[in-house]
């Protein structure tokens, strides 16, 4: 039955920057669908933990900065050893630092480079050398829509997510045929800690608003679900290399 192909159960899933937004969501949804989960973050959350533990799945907090390399390293051989192995890897761990271009520090763009891009790949290669031993497994990366556009003041993490769909199309060529899944969603506007910034200004509110189609910010619990869990499912076993946008139809306007 198809359904039965969209069922985690008995995978081990990591999900970085897990404890809040879209991370949350995509945390709940793998959980829903029967996966143990180990999520990244800086700190514990007790929200987070209790509402795996109760859909009676196993939950793994691993502290990590993902802004030192050090950290990045250690992340997926530490979990992998607690939660006896690793089926999927959701990276979508990531800081945003605006500011006009001319006036960025260096210190925004280095960090948010390491955050948003390299610690994607280290966290990838690191899970690929788990997967392939296995022949199978699944990596999601959370791009943007800033994938595809430039953005306003934020050249750094645009230019990360572009890398980052880069970095999913040059892993899945790698490993599609090993069995391995390597794809990325790009999500649009959604209400979270992210953009509270721009839910505070009316201006941005009303111009994002206006443009997206579905006239909405994205629900983090609700809109990220679904495609979470297909590409993290055996129904996703020949997507490779997408870039799904889960974006109110902001890229179709």
């Amino acid at each position: 039955m198809i359904l039965d192909r969209f069922r985690l159960n008995g995978k081990v899933a990591v999900v970085t920057g897990g404890t809040k937004g879209i991370g949350r969501g995509i945390a709940i949804a793998l959980a829903e669908a029967g996966a143990d989960i180990a999520v990244v973050s800086r700190s514990p959350h007790p929200d987070i933990e209790k509402s795996i533990v109760n859909l009676g799945r196993g939950f793994l907090h691993h502290a990590a900065d993902l802004t030192r390399r050090d950290q990045t390293r250690n992340v997926i051989p530490a979990v992998a050893e607690k939660m006896g192995g690793l089926d999927i890897l959701v990276n979508n761990a990531g800081i945003i630092r605006r500011s006009p271009a001319v006036e960025q520090p260096e210190e925004d763009w280095e960090a948010t480079m390491e955050s948003d891009l390299t610690a994607v790949f280290i966290l990838s290669q690191a899970a690929g050398r788990i997967m392939l031993k296995k022949g199978r497994g699944k990596i999601i990366n959370v791009a943007s829509v800033l994938s595809f556009q430039g953005g306003i003041n934020i050249v750094a993490y645009t230019s990360a997510k572009h890398g980052v769909a880069g970095l999913t199309k040059a892993l899945a060529n790698d490993w599609a045929s090993k069995g391995i899944n390597v794809n990325a969603i790009a999500p649009g506007y959604f209400a979270t800690e992210f953009t509270e910034a721009l839910q505070k200004d009316p201006e941005r509110t009303k111009a994002i608003l206006g443009r997206a189609p579905a006239g909405r910010w994205g629900d983090p619990l609700e809109d990220i679900a679904g495609a979470a869990v297909f590409l993290a499912s055996p129904a996703s076993n020949f997507v490779h290399g997408a870039i799904v946008p889960v974006d109110g139809g902001w890229l179709a306007w």
